[in-house]
Formats: C-alpha cells, structure tokens, sequence
C-alpha cells in the first residue's frame, strides 16, 4: 500500500475524552469548530491561511459575535476535518487509499486551493492520487470502496470514475505483464486462505482480477464490471466466472438468512444485478448449475418477471449441463408438491424448442450435417437421463399428481430415451410411494415404458415387481425370452401376441418355447427356489413363475384338473426383491435384483 506523507510538525492534537479535540498550545484557542458531535478547540490564524471557506465562515462569526463554528454534512465527518485542521498547523498527516478520498472532499469542502495557498491541501492530495493511488491496483480498489460514504462529493469530484477506469484498464491487462500483488483463493492455490501471489511465482490466469474486486459495494461492482465489458478485451466465460465469484461472496447459504426481511431486499438486488451484467452470449459464459441456482434465489426473494423469464431463456440453452440436484427448485409456500414441477416442465419444454431450433439453423448454414445430428443426439440423450433421474426423485413427494408425473416423462422425445431403464426406475419409485393407484392409473403410468428397452438387469427386475400391472410383466418375459433369442419382434403384431396371452387364445403358439423359456428363467434367475418344512418339500414361486406356468403348461394337463400348484403358487411370495433389501420365507434368504 502506498503512503504519503505532509508536514513535520510532532502531531499536538488530544482529546478529553467527551467528544472534544485540542491542539496543544500555549496560546488558547479562539475559534471552536463542530464536526458531527466532535467539538474542536482550535485558532483562527493556520486555519484562515489555508482554507478560503473557514475565513468566511469565521469572519461572519466575529460578526455575530461568536465564536462557534457547525460544519453540517461534511464530507469524511470529524477524521476527515481533523486531517484538513493537522495540515494547517503543519503536523505529520499520513495519508494511504482508507483516507485519501476523505481528505480530497474535505479538502474540497473547505476550499483549500491553490490561489490560497500555494501547495496547499488539494493539490498535494491530486498528485499522490495521480502519481500513487491510481496506478496501483489494490489501492485504487480500496480508495473506490471508500467512495460510497462521500456522495455526492465523490461524484462531483470525479474520484469515482478515476478509481473505476484504473481498475478496468488494469484488468485487461496481458497476464504475462501483470507485475502487481492480488488476493487469490481459488483451487489453483495451495491452501484456502487467501494468500498474496507475487509475479514470477505463479502462472498467472486470466481472470485474476475477480477476488479482488469482489469486496466492493454491489453498485461500485455493477460499475466496475460494465466498464469491463465496454472494453471488449474479456471473454464471456471470464466475465460468467467473475459473476458467480461474487454471487457466491455475499449471497447467504442458508434458507432462513435468504429470505429473512432484514435482507430480502438486498438479496433481490444483488441477484437482480448479476442477471443484468450476464454476458449478452447467452450460451456461453455463464454456468447452466450458476444460473439455477440465481433462478432458486429469484423465486425465494421474489424477483421480478422479466427477470425470472430472463434466466429461464438462458438455462434453457443449456439445460443438458445441469444436474439433477440443480433442478430440485422449492416450490412456492402455497403449492401442494415439495419442488416446483411446471417450472422444471417448461425449462425442458424451452431446452427441446431450442434443440430444435439450433438444429434448423444448423441444417440451412453448415456444411457437416453429421456434426449438427451428433450434437443434437448428444443433447437429447443429456436431457433424457436428467429429466428421468429428476423423476425418480419427485417421484417420492406423496402430492405429486400422476398427471404431472407423465406430462413431465413425455416432455422429452422417444429419440432422447434409447433406454428405459431410467424411466422405469422413476416408475417403479412412484408406484412403492402411491400405494392407493387405481388399476386404470398403473396402467396409464406404466404405458410410458416400452419393455423392449429395458436392459436385461431392468427386465430381471421388472419380472418380479409386484407393483406392476400383470399384462406388463408378461411383456417383460416375453421381450426378454425374444431378445435372447434373437427374436425380437419387428410388427405390431408380434408385439401384441405377449398380450393376447392375457386371454389365453394364444396359447398353441408358443407351446413350442416351452423348454426353451424354462432354460432362459434360470438365466435370468427367476427359478423358484426350495424350502424344506416339517411337511416336506414346497415350492416358491414368484408371479413370473406362475405366469409361465400357466401360459406355457400343456392345454391338455390343464384341462384335467391339475389347478393345485396354481393354487399353491397363488399364495407364495415374491423371492426377489429391491437391491439392498432381504426377504425370508423359512430358512432362505433370497436377494432380488434392483436397478433403482
């Protein structure tokens, strides 16, 4: 930091400790001057000699009279007089970036020119800001924050706009010129605490500037990053990072302290702020997880609309970036769900419309059509696994409508889903916590999964879910059974034949398989397992088991009566169940394979 220091004289100035200040002399003082609740007992001739200002006000005094003095609304209050009155009587003033600017209003204020005195106060404070304050970069950050308690002196003494113009042409300065000390605390360190970073002992990065600035006023920030941007010289990204810095500086973690009333208003600034100062490129620049998270802050603080449509555009061209945590948005106090399911709908919906278009665009201007395809794919395939994991975790809030859940699963396109295994994790997540679903309602959840694009740990799983409607699992076996042998069905009407089986009037065509399937069941470990009792040997069987058998077991045998395993089976329980979990039936433990 750099100093300055005026005059030689021992510094004389004490106080009695009841708000008085007293130059220590021989002669008693003749003029008493109030600064805010700061009386100073002082003389009239150093001050007259400097200041053109307490000559008026001291002669119209004497004219009255009097010899008190109110200095209402000075600039710097009583410290800043106290400088001023120092300098006068010729004693050491130290002056450094905390208090330069204090002094030149001050200074200004009791109109210590040159055609009072030569040398005097404002030009001696002009040439240790010109020569010192402004050409050093912490400095002028320091004297700039000091600027906001001065208004308008600072204002009108142009102090402001000298400070932001310095710290602006610094920070487009080449990295590799960049000879001046700044605070780094970012991963590239070597530990968390902030550290000074000397040139030549670090490989400077482009946006070293950031930290530094981070600890001015939103406003002075506001100014400083616009004159930034006018310059041209700093890439988006630069600029998005530098953003999320400082958002992340002053904005509370916490729930309660976010939206407590003491700060609600300057939260809602802050955020405000940051969204008008984002890069105008929309895609790049700023962080898809950095704009959800200012998107939360929006809606807690209650930001205005243009705002919150503002971020929305923005995420939705990013959207594949974000995570599903990103996405889990606080419903507003008067919602039924626990997270905000139709703003989460309409980002999807907007990130899709943009897909889309880009891909137009793309079609009509470029000259690699392969390229434009494989980014469009790479795109859908993102928002199709963040939109399933983002189901399966709604899916536990006991008041989400089914409704809502589906309209949320068909937003993203079939193209965007080559698996369904996310999809049917969701679905079976919401079944377990929706114990009251209708058979009509299972039915029309479970029509958003197609079987033939389950893997074969999602069909094991599948085939052994109690929770699922009996017509799908029997597609599951079927589709597997096919899949394995490399039959899979290319017609509607291979595809409805697992279904006609429901009414048994297809029997005849698959009695073939029979062998055939009972061989793939142990594959796909649904065999039964055995138990011993005191009655002897029972089997167990889940209701894929009994499914098969009663699909695939001769029409003949059937018709003769024999209905007790079928009856036996029909009180058995399910020898599979969720990853992680155990079930018992007698001395057996069976483990049943889970996708969720």
């Amino acid at each position: 930091m750099k100093y300055m220091k005026l005059g030689s004289k021992p510094d004389a100035f004490q106080s009695d400790g009841r708000n008085i200040r007293f130059f220590v002399s021989e002669l008693p003082a003749d003029v008493f001057v109030h600064v805010d609740e700061v009386r100073f007992h002082l003389h009239k001739f150093p001050l007259l000699s400097k200041s053109r200002r307490l000559l008026g006000l001291v002669t119209q005094a004497c004219d009255d009279n009097k010899d008190e003095i109110f200095l209402h609304d000075f600039p710097g209050g009583s410290k800043a007089f106290e400088v001023c009155a120092k300098f006068c009587y010729g004693m050491v003033v130290t002056l450094s970036a905390h208090n330069v600017a204090a002094a030149r209003c001050a200074a200004e204020y009791l109109e210590m020119t040159e055609d009072v005195d030569k040398g005097n106060l404002i030009y001696k404070i002009e040439v240790f800001l010109n020569t010192s304050i402004l050409q050093s970069w912490k400095d002028s950050i320091i004297a700039l924050q000091t600027t906001k308690l001065l208004l308008p002196w600072s204002e009108e003494l142009n102090l402001v706009e000298r400070c932001i113009k310095c710290i602006a042409s610094k920070t487009s300065t080449d990295p590799s010129n960049v000879s001046w000390s700044y605070t780094c605390n970012r991963k590239w360190t070597a530990s968390d605490s902030l550290v000074e970073i000397e040139q030549g002992t670090h490989e400077i990065p482009p946006d070293w500037w950031i930290e530094d600035i981070c600890e001015l006023d939103v406003e002075l920030y506001k100014r400083v990053m616009i004159a930034v941007k006018s310059k041209g010289r700093m890439s988006s990204k630069i600029i998005g990072e530098a953003l999320k810095f400082y958002t992340f500086r002053w904005l509370p973690d916490s729930y309660d302290a976010l939206v407590a009333d003491d700060y609600m208003r300057k939260n809602r600034i802050l955020v405000e702020t940051i969204i008008s100062l984002l890069p105008s490129d929309k895609c790049g620049g700023s962080l898809c997880r950095f704009l959800l998270k200012l998107l939360k802050v929006v809606i807690l603080v209650g930001g205005n609309g243009p705002m919150k449509e503002e971020l929305i555009d923005r995420i939705s061209m990013q959207l594949h970036k974000a995570s599903v945590k990103d996405l889990l948005v606080p419903a507003k106090s008067d919602g039924n769900t626990i997270y905000d399911v139709n703003l989460v709908q309409c980002l999807v919906s907007k990130s899709l419309m943009q897909v889309n278009t880009e891909n137009d665009i793309g079609f009509d201007k470029s000259d690699n059509a392969f390229v434009e395809i494989a980014s469009r794919n790479k795109v859908l395939l993102a928002l199709g696994r963040l939109v399933d994991g983002y189901l399966a975790e709604i899916a536990h809030d006991p008041n989400l409508y089914i409704s809502s859940f589906i309209d949320i699963a068909k937003t993203v396109p079939e193209e965007a889903r080559p698996s369904h295994d996310g999809l049917y994790t969701a679905i079976d997540i919401y079944l377990k916590d929706h114990p009251d679903l209708t058979k009509e309602e299972k039915k029309m959840i479970c029509a958003l999964m197609d079987v033939k694009k389950f893997s074969s740990e999602a069909s094991i799983h599948a085939a052994q879910n109690e929770q699922l409607p009996l017509r799908m699992v029997v597609q599951v076996l079927f589709f597997e059974h096919l899949k394995i042998s490399g039959g899979m069905p290319t017609t509607t009407d291979d595809i409805s034949m697992c279904q006609a089986t429901m009414d048994g009037d297809c029997e005849g065509r698959i009695v073939d398989h029979h062998n055939i399937l009972k061989h793939q069941m142990e594959n796909l470990s649904i065999k039964a397992d055995e138990y011993q009792n005191g009655e002897g040997k029972k089997i167990v069987k889940t209701r894929s088991t009994r499914i098969f058998d009663k699909l695939w077991i001769d029409k003949g045998q059937r018709e003769t009566g024999k209905k007790s395993e079928t009856s036996r089976s029909s009180q058995s329980t399910p020898t599979f169940v969720k990853r992680g979990e155990e079930k018992t039936t007698g001395s057996s433990r069976n483990t049943k394979h889970s996708i969720s």
